[in-house]
């Protein structure tokens, strides 16, 4: 309880100092260098609990689709045991940046999400935060299983602000349904590093069939990525 308590005062530290000073401030940077160096997140040994049932609403204050890749897409996150910790890493940095995760689907080479940002929040101010923490825990993590400290991991994200309803229901299909896509399970489901059991525990079984219903094959998604087999 305690180290939680001192990552939400240096969360809430950290955002006053953005609305106070924007993001490129020397004391901004100093506050950011600070709470990188004092909370550091384990993703390994402890398991993180899912997000509350879905609410399958455009969030007022935004509601993003995002992709983030590996860099040269090379299968850093190969097997079990890495996914596990990567998927791990991103539902923990989620709930401790208050972002909402509707789906999500992790890789070997790449995850996608859809997310509401905080409430406190009118866009997606804390989102590149949030994954370069999560980018710098697992890159070293990745080296340090390799070897290889000096070896860049991580890529680039990209996300899109979901305004329309049939966009978002589509995109929440999209990713709780990736792994099928990609060819690693016939059912989604069956996948453990995605939403798609969580989300069918959680949803009424009409929501379910009303999500999987939409069709995905007109998004413009940049997902043409050849995942590992080991999972």
């Amino acid at each position: 309880m305690r180290r939680q308590a001192k990552r939400d005062a240096a969360l809430e530290v950290l955002h006053s100092e953005k609305r106070r000073y924007g993001r490129r401030t020397p004391r901004r940077k100093r506050v950011l260098a600070k709470f990188f160096a004092s909370n550091t997140v384990r993703f390994v040994t402890r398991s993180i609990a899912r997000p509350h049932a879905p609410t399958h609403q455009l969030a007022h204050q935004g509601t993003y689709f995002v992709t983030a890749s590996t860099y040269l897409k090379t299968h850093h996150f190969r097997g079990a045991e890495r996914l596990r910790v990567l998927h791990r890493g991103l539902l923990k940095v989620a709930r401790d940046f208050g972002w909402q995760l509707e789906a999500w689907a992790v890789f070997s080479n790449h995850y996608h999400f859809v997310g509401h940002s905080p409430m406190t929040e009118k866009d997606a101010a804390s989102l590149p935060v949030m994954l370069s923490l999560l980018h710098e825990k697992t890159a070293k993590w990745a080296n340090r299983l390799d070897g290889e400290p000096q070896r860049k991991v991580w890529f680039n994200y990209r996300e899109t602000k979901l305004t329309y309803q049939k966009s978002y229901f589509a995109r929440l299909n999209y990713t709780h349904r990736n792994a099928v896509k990609h060819g690693l399970v016939p059912a989604a489901h069956l996948y453990p590093w995605c939403s798609a059991s969580w989300f069918e525990r959680t949803a009424s079984p009409a929501q379910v069939k009303a999500i999987y219903r939409f069709r995905t094959d007109g998004l413009k998604v940049d997902d043409e990525m050849e995942v590992a087999s080991e999972w």
